[in-house]
């Protein structure tokens, strides 16, 4: 039996709108359909996001409905007194998953991925008594190989289960890497899924591609026990909302939403 899974939004396939004025893009994101956002590129050095308190951020979300499903961090932002800035930030966000967004300079070498499954390890740990977890949002410069594992096999081979695999479907597959088989070789992980298609063509969204959701779904939803959708898929400039109303329409047509 498959669970219901809710849906949100990487807010920055909307960054433009964002930008411009962030409780309208949360309005206009919720009036999609979506029951959920998750906003991008915090460094923990303050306790703002967009010019705006955590507080302030809390209540555009309430009041456009939404909840925060993620929040994508520079890896600094768990680090000394980031990390405490950055729990901050999300418990007022009612946030649980602190995510690291992207990571190159670590993933380029075996050495420094290692450095990374630490750095996630030891924070997963100080995040586990306030009910928070860490985790690593798939790029395609993650999927270069070290010998005969790519740095993503080597980064959650040595991190703890409580470790989110936060897989993106389509940057995984633009790396040269396949979804199915790290949705396989991580049961449990995939609790946050981020949904992107790729192999279609220019403006194409779910379900237009390539990518084989049937098994992608069936593969999250009975061995991952995922908390999370995540939608990234937006404009090329991040500026109107077409693109992403246009994906979670398929996930409609798909029984997802």
């Amino acid at each position: 039996m498959t669970k219901k899974v809710p849906i949100g939004l990487q807010l920055f396939c909307v960054r433009g709108e964002v930008q411009k004025d962030l409780a309208a893009t949360l309005e206009a994101v919720a009036k999609l359909g979506y029951v959920a956002a998750e906003p991008w590129g915090y460094r923990g050095d303050e306790l703002e996001w967009m010019g705006h308190k955590p507080a302030e951020i809390r209540r555009m979300y309430d009041d456009a409905g939404l909840a925060c499903c993620g929040f994508h961090l520079a890896t600094d932002a768990l680090l000394g007194d980031n990390l405490k800035r950055t729990v901050e930030m999300n418990q007022i966000l009612g946030n649980n998953f602190l995510i690291i967004a992207a990571d190159k300079t670590r993933t380029s070498k075996l050495e420094t991925t290692l450095e990374l499954a630490e750095i996630l390890n030891t924070v997963a740990d100080e995040l586990a008594p306030l009910g928070m977890v860490t985790g690593y949002h798939a790029h395609g410069f993650d999927f270069g190989y070290f010998g005969q594992e790519t740095a993503w096999e080597v980064l959650f081979s040595n991190t703890e289960p409580e470790v989110v695999m936060q897989m993106d479907i389509g940057n995984c597959a633009n790396g040269g890497g396949d979804p199915i088989k790290m949705l396989r070789k991580f049961p449990g992980r995939a609790r946050s899924l981020h949904l992107k298609d790729y192999g279609g063509e220019p403006g194409s969204v779910i379900s237009e591609g390539v990518a084989d959701w049937d098994t992608i779904f069936e593969l999250v939803e009975t061995q991952h026990d995922p908390i999370w959708y995540v939608v990234e898929e937006g404009n090329p400039d991040g500026i109107g909302f077409d693109t992403s109303g246009r994906s979670l329409e398929a996930l409609r047509k798909m029984g997802k939403a």
